[in-house]
């Protein structure tokens, strides 16, 4: 039987595994010994192999921008950046949908984690909107629509994945999805506001003069700046060459502790001790989804994968612009099956190749990934984003889904269809402050 054969044979594997229930790390791992035992590769070579790619200085980023998203779920500052967003639309129609959407890009870009995103704001906007006369599947939906900025925004732990397993610049990375995030929150606040301008039952703020209002202003500009900072410190560190990404992320989470002791002052001892235990069991989880995925991922490069894909699809077109349309649907159905994580470390180091033949760049398919992986975990049947969503603002997942998919079509594909034909969108940044990535 033919390599090719045998590995559809271990997609197979994958699929059913996953449909049958199995954690998606044993999947993955099913699926690399079949093909070490079929096509004759050695056990102890393939196990040393993931032992070696776990053992990066590099993933040490992934716990600490964990530690860094759940401390500030329970610091109490989603509430101070809400607060501070509220001044400059508050009393618009659609005012606290926009609140919601910014509130979600600002406190993406402190934790890097949509699911802590989601927890923090969702828990925060659920009584201000029902208040307000929001329908609850709008408000679930909208934030758990929102809550994906979070992988888009810098610093993300899902772009220092794609950079780890794709061998990109880190900071190129993340400046490549600046772009797109941006785009994504104009685009679900546009949204925000035709579907809800023409609903009666929506109350919105009363005026406040001139003076009150700026006093109000200062206050809540003054709660917000400690956090806001947080995201000036990593990047210019990084950028700034006072300190690697790992070493970003280990002053991230230095400077949360007391901000979180003293200036917000909702951290406690034992919030403090909940935290470590969650991120030291939240590591253990993606470590062993690494090992697992990376092991499968070189068997797939060492039978030339890559290469038998590329030779498909010259021969489907020669056009880069049909090769990325049909790339982006494998990602989406990549993106509807598995989970962001598995999914950005099985598709990098395998995509990356095959784009790079049609003259894509890394950095390029780096927000194309991040913005495909956004959509994913809003799309049944995995749609990790809005099952946690529904259990956070205690919302059937069908009340949702009108309100999903009309922003995943009229929102997300956009961004998608954008950034993926407009390469500047994703590139113009990087370019522009790393001096020439091109």
């Amino acid at each position: 039987m033919s390599s090719l054969a045998l590995i559809g044979i271990a997609i197979l594997i994958i699929i059913g595994g996953l449909l049958l229930g199995a954690y998606i790390q044993y999947a993955f791992l099913a699926a690399a010994f079949f093909l070490v035992g079929t096509l004759g590769y050695k056990t102890s070579f393939m196990l040393t192999y993931g032992y070696s790619v776990v053992n990066s200085i590099v993933l040490l980023c992934v716990p600490l921008f964990i530690a860094v998203g759940l401390l500030m779920n329970q610091s109490g500052i989603g509430k101070s950046l809400v607060e501070f967003v509220s001044i400059f639309v508050g009393r618009a129609k659609c005012g606290l949908a926009v609140v919601a959407v910014v509130a979600s890009a600002a406190f993406g870009s402190i934790a890097g984690s949509s699911l802590a995103t989601l927890s923090c704001i969702g828990t925060i906007m659920k009584p201000r909107c029902a208040e307000a006369g929001y329908d609850r599947g709008f408000t679930a939906a909208l934030v758990s629509c929102a809550c994906p900025l979070g992988l888009l925004i810098p610093p993300s732990a899902h772009m220092v994945l794609y950079s780890w397993a794709g061998r990109q610049s880190l900071l190129a990375c993340f400046l490549a999805t600046v772009g797109p995030g941006l785009m994504l929150v104009f685009m679900l606040s546009l949204c925000s506001y035709f579907m809800l301008r023409n609903n009666p039952n929506i109350k919105v703020n009363e005026k406040i003069p001139l003076p009150q209002l700026l006093t109000l202003a200062r206050k809540r500009t003054g709660s917000a700046i400690p956090a806001l900072m947080m995201p000036f410190i990593v990047l210019g560190g990084i950028y700034g060459g006072f300190f690697t990404p790992t070493e970003a992320a280990a002053v991230a989470v230095l400077y949360t502790i007391p901000v979180g002791f003293f200036v917000y002052k909702k951290l406690t001892l034992r919030n403090l001790y909940d935290t470590l235990v969650e991120t030291a069991a939240s590591t253990g989880v993606i470590m062993v989804m690494i090992f697992c995925i990376m092991i499968l991922s070189r068997i797939y490069i060492m039978e030339d994968l890559p290469s038998m894909i590329t030779e498909h699809l010259k021969n489907f077109s020669d056009n880069k612009y049909v090769i990325l349309l049909c790339t982006n649907v494998i990602l989406l159905i990549i993106g509807m099956i598995m989970d962001d994580t598995s999914a950005i470390l099985l598709c990098a180091p395998i995509f990356i190749p095959i784009l790079e033949e049609f003259g894509v760049h890394p950095v390029h398919f780096a927000a194309i990934m991040g913005v495909n992986i956004g959509i994913g975990v809003l799309t049944p049947p995995t749609a990790p984003s809005l099952y946690f969503g529904s259990n956070v603002m205690k919302v059937e997942v069908a009340e949702m889904l009108p309100t999903t998919l009309k922003l995943l079509v009229f929102a997300w594909l956009p961004t998608l269809m954008a950034v993926t034909y407009i390469p500047a969108l994703a590139l113009w940044l990087p370019d522009t402050l790393l001096g020439g990535i091109m």
